[in-house]
């Protein structure tokens, strides 16, 4: 893992950007098409916001995969990654497809679909952040670090839903649904690059979690030390809690 520490949250994303345009025109050019997982909430708009403006990337050779969704929200649901990834992503650019998951179907035949769909694919590119529990996608600790299965369904905890409600996705806690489809841990790191994109001081705990704790389900993102791919990119405030390097 690479950790590189920024200075802002618009400094991530152009940082994020480039990694994932480098990514994807190396595999455009190894196998003439390339496929990229892409994740949503409040830590990806600038990565997308970047990302979408760069002309230097073939985006009709490119395969999208959708990261994670909430169970029983429809598209039209302000809080829907659907409807995210379909405004910030998908009709900004000439993708060759996009695989969504919909959140209003039933999510044993979603999970199922999902995992036919990507379970023979090589993947050449992730984006993803880190939850404030450490989640990754939306494995909440104690994360399955053991399934094959490529999306699963998932329980919420309350931390994490708190944190939609606290990034203004839900008015409360109610409203925030308690099971997801999301890609499993396992799943994630078959990716050959993955950018992690982790600003703001509210993840510092977890970015500390992340790096310093034992590699362990109670943390899911710890899994991201055995994965030689991976890039994560911090602003000042989320590595505010780092030891300092002298």
């Amino acid at each position: 893992m690479e950790i590189r520490i920024l200075e802002s949250r618009d400094a991530i994303g152009v940082a994020a950007a480039e990694l994932a345009a480098q990514a994807l025109k190396s595999a455009i050019a190894q196998y003439h098409f390339a496929a990229i997982v892409v994740a949503t909430g409040a830590s990806q708009f600038e990565v997308l916001q970047h990302l979408v403006a760069r002309d230097d990337v073939d985006w009709s050779k490119v395969d999208g995969f959708h990261l994670d969704e909430y169970v029983g929200l429809s598209a039209d649901h302000p809080a829907s990654f659907c409807g995210y990834l379909r405004a910030r992503f998908v009709e900004r650019l000439p993708l060759r497809s996009f695989y969504y998951l919909e959140g209003t179907r039933d999510p044993a035949i979603v999970c199922a679909e999902a995992s036919e769909a990507i379970r023979d694919r090589r993947i050449d590119l992730a984006l993803i952040g880190i939850g404030e529990n450490g989640h990754l996608a939306f494995n909440d600790p104690p994360a399955d670090f053991a399934t094959d299965q490529p999306y699963i369904q998932v329980a919420l905890d309350d931390a994490c839903r708190q944190q939609q409600v606290g990034e203004g996705w839900f008015p409360d806690l109610e409203s925030v649904p308690k099971y997801a489809v999301s890609m499993s841990i396992r799943q994630i790191l078959k990716a050959k690059c993955i950018v992690c994109s982790v600003p703001d001081e509210r993840k510092a705990s977890a970015v500390h979690r992340t790096l310093h704790d034992p590699i362990d389900p109670s943390i899911p993102a710890s899994i991201l030390r055995t994965h030689d791919g991976t890039t994560l990119l911090l602003d000042q405030a989320s590595a505010s809690l780092l030891p300092k390097l002298s």
